[in-house]
């Protein structure tokens, strides 16, 4: 219990905004993700609150919260950002090298396809 001391300061005197122990904020309060599975924003506004769980030999984690009333609507996809994803995926899936869809996201640490990368590895299956 006297981490929870550390981690309540509803008037934020000790922490500059009001801070509560991990699971306990109020309601009229949620996190970013919170705001999204609801379909909604922050908007544009400040953090309004923060939530603190400690841990041992590390700092803190910290959520920070927004209030829900001044949340807004999430934008609706336009067809445009949908053809701008598709394009970029498209991308992230051809290898450079021999220009084929490789029908999975290449890894940025090889580069290029399987294929390309260990064309040794083809021949012996063979």
């Amino acid at each position: 219990m006297a981490a929870w001391g550390k981690c309540f300061d509803p008037t934020g005197a000790r922490h500059g905004i009001p801070t509560f122990p991990w699971r306990t904020a109020p309601d009229g309060y949620a996190t970013y993700r919170q705001l999204r599975a609801r379909g909604l924003r922050p908007g544009g506004q400040p953090v309004a609150a923060q939530v603190l769980r400690p841990r041992y030999r590390r700092g803190p984690l910290v959520a920070y919260l927004y209030r829900l009333d001044l949340a807004k609507p999430v934008r609706p996809m336009t067809p445009a950002k949908r053809a701008a994803l598709a394009k970029a995926n498209t991308a992230r899936r051809t290898c450079p090298q021999c220009g084929t869809d490789a029908g999975y996201v290449i890894p940025a640490s090889l580069g290029v396809c399987i294929s390309c990368a260990y064309p040794d590895d083809e021949q012996r299956a063979a």
